[in-house]
């Protein structure tokens, strides 16, 4: 099937729609109608717009190997911002030096809507868009960007660790442990219990999900109306497996400060419950909430299966998204 016969939402991949559904619509562009298909023929480097594209990418200050580019709503049309304008999107087409390089957009967007739909973890409000010819690209809404244009404050996790290049080499947000980083929520966040729980969430998720790129660029913290700092909303969430052979978790530190591993991680060499339920009382969730917390992640779910199946992943990778899935929910169980 050709990427432009769209035959599901490319935002929440409802069924029977052939460009965004009202909701999708409502959550990325205010309501307005906005196509699903960018003004610009391809981001190929033999295209007529790629000196917009090396332009663009000149004024986005997001951090991240994967290029990005920086967009704006006008009127009811999506376009590269020119000097001197905020973007409040952002877009990431087809990268490079992986495998299946064509189907990290559609990855990428599946996860997300995972994240949200199923598990109900907050995340950046997303959506696939594709190029006149075809291709896609991965298109995310800025949650830092207020509505008169100016900035919420955020920080990430590597800031908030003190990593830098300079203090830990070119892979310093790799060199940590996520016991430490749910430290880290405590100490800065006022309201950690709340917080935590959110963070707990994603980490089993993207244990779940074969997320092996989890570090702490991918975790940060937003200000809110009040003043204070609150866990993001999810950004940046794949199933790197699909793509490269990468570790369970993205830290080099593991899940414990101490190399902990449960009676089953020894045995199976991974993960389970036991090992999840330890990192929860660690970083503080009340024992009375664990189990609640983990239910759902240990409970086969259809919806991630209805998901997998409309999404404009290929067949041979959807199956191996869902064999991945199984995998890993059996082992967590």
């Amino acid at each position: 099937m050709s990427l432009l016969e769209i035959t599901n939402c490319p935002g929440t991949l409802a069924e029977g729609y052939h460009t965004y559904s009202p909701i999708a619509l409502k959550r990325m562009f205010g309501g307005k109608k906005v196509s699903h298909i960018l003004p610009y023929t391809s981001y190929k480097t033999d295209n007529v717009d790629v000196e917009k594209f090396i332009e663009n990418r000149k004024r986005i200050s997001i951090s991240g190997v994967q290029e990005k580019l920086s967009l704006l709503l006008e009127k009811n049309r999506i376009r590269l911002t020119s000097e001197g304008e905020p973007g409040t999107y952002i877009l990431k087409p087809i990268p490079r030096d992986v495998k299946k390089v064509d189907q990290v957009p559609a990855n990428e967007h599946l996860t997300m809507q995972i994240a949200r739909q199923v598990y109900k973890i907050d995340t950046a409000e997303n959506a696939l868009i594709f190029f006149e010819t075809g291709e896609p690209a991965y298109i995310t809404l800025r949650f830092d960007v207020k509505p008169n244009g100016n900035k919420w404050r955020k920080e990430d996790f590597a800031s908030l660790a003190g990593k830098s290049k300079d203090t830990d080499g070119a892979d310093y947000k790799y060199h940590y442990n996520y016991e430490d980083l749910g430290a880290l929520i405590r100490k800065y966040v006022p309201s950690w219990r709340v917080e935590i729980e959110k963070y707990f969430k994603l980490v089993v998720f993207n244990y779940l999900f074969s997320n092996g790129d989890a570090h702490l660029k991918n975790f940060g913290l937003l200000e809110t109306a009040q003043g204070d700092f609150v866990l993001s909303p999810a950004y940046d969430l794949l199933n790197t497996k699909l793509h490269v052979n990468d570790p369970d978790f993205a830290l080099d530190g593991g899940l414990f400060a101490d190399g902990f591993k449960s009676r089953d991680w020894e045995k199976n060499t991974a993960p389970s419950h036991l090992d999840f339920e330890e990192f929860a009382r660690r970083i503080g969730i009340q024992e009375k909430r664990i189990s609640a917390l983990l239910k759902s992640f240990l409970e086969r779910q259809p919806l991630v299966e209805q998901l997998i199946a409309r999404s404009y992943l290929e067949d041979s990778l959807k199956k191996g998204y869902l064999n991945n899935y199984n995998k890993k929910r059996n082992l967590l169980s």
